[in-house]
C-alpha cells in the first residue's frame, strides 16, 4: 500500500481524483483531493474533495444525498494522481446526469465500444422515443406480457441448442435471450447495476457456502 506521505500534492496541495463507476467502469467525474480530504475519504470510505472554487472541504452527497462509497483507491506510477472506484448512491453530476461526462467530441466509424451498460441505454431510448419499425418498440409497446412471452421462448430456444451441443447455436440463442431479458429489465425498471450487485452478493454468500463444506 502506498502511504499518503509518498503522494506528490501540487503546489496548491491538491492532487487529481478520478472518480471510477465501479459497475459501469465509467468515468464519472474529475476532482481534487488535499490530505485534509483524502483522509476524511479513507475513514469514512466515502468520497471528500477540495473544492476549489468555494475554497472549502467537499464531501461528496452531503447535500444531495449521491455519496459515492469508496471500493479502492490508486495512485499512478508517478504517485501525483488518483482513481477512486466507488458505488454512487445517485448521480455523479450537479446537472443530474449519471456523469460529468456526457457530451461527445469525437467518436471512431470504424471502432465500436459495446458494453451492457450501452445497450440497456439504447433500449431505454427505445422505450422513451418508440420510433417506428423497431423491433424493441414493438414489444414496449404490446407490454410486460408479450415481453415475458419472449424471455419464455428464448429460454427454451437456449436449452435446445445448448442440449443439441451446438456451440455456435447456443451462443445465438443466448445473445437472443440476454436482449429480451435487458429489454424485460427496462420495462421493469431494473438496472444492470442491480443485477451486478445482486451476482456480487451471490459471490460472497457461496464463498461461505464452500468454506462451510470444507470444514
Amino acid at each position: 500500500m502506498v502511504n499518503i506521505d509518498e503522494l506528490k500534492f501540487d503546489e496548491k496541495g491538491l492532487i487529481p481524483a478520478v472518480v471510477v463507476d465501479s459497475v459501469t467502469k465509467r468515468v464519472l467525474t474529475l476532482a481534487y483531493m488535499n490530505r485534509e480530504s483524502l483522509k476524511i475519504s479513507m475513514e469514512k470510505g466515502l468520497t471528500c474533495f477540495w473544492s476549489r472554487s468555494r475554497q472549502e472541504l467537499w464531501l461528496k452527497g452531503e447535500t444531495s444525498g449521491n455519496y459515492q462509497h469508496i471500493v479502492s483507491i490508486t495512485a499512478d506510477c508517478d504517485k501525483d494522481a488518483l482513481v477512486v472506484v466507488v458505488e454512487p448512491d445517485g448521480p455523479a453530476c450537479h446537472l443530474g446526469t449519471f456523469s460529468c461526462f456526457e457530451n461527445p467530441v469525437w467518436q471512431s466509424e470504424s471502432l465500436n465500444e459495446f458494453s451492457l451498460q450501452g445497450l440497456y441505454a439504447l433500449l431505454e431510448g427505445r422505450k422513451r422515443d418508440m420510433p417506428e419499425g423497431s423491433y424493441t418498440s414493438y414489444l414496449f409497446e404490446k407490454g410486460l406480457d408479450k415481453i415475458l412471452k419472449k424471455v419464455g421462448e428464448e429460454c427454451t430456444e437456449v436449452i435446445i441448442a445448448g442440449k443439441a451441443e451446438d456451440r455456435k447455436e447456443t451462443i445465438y440463442e443466448i445473445a437472443d435471450l440476454a436482449y429480451h431479458v435487458m429489454v424485460l429489465m427496462v420495462e421493469s425498471g431494473i438496472r444492470v447495476e442491480d443485477v451486478h450487485k445482486e451476482l456480487a452478493s451471490r459471490h460472497v454468500i457461496d464463498h461461505k457456502v464452500k468454506q462451510e463444506k470444507m470444514t
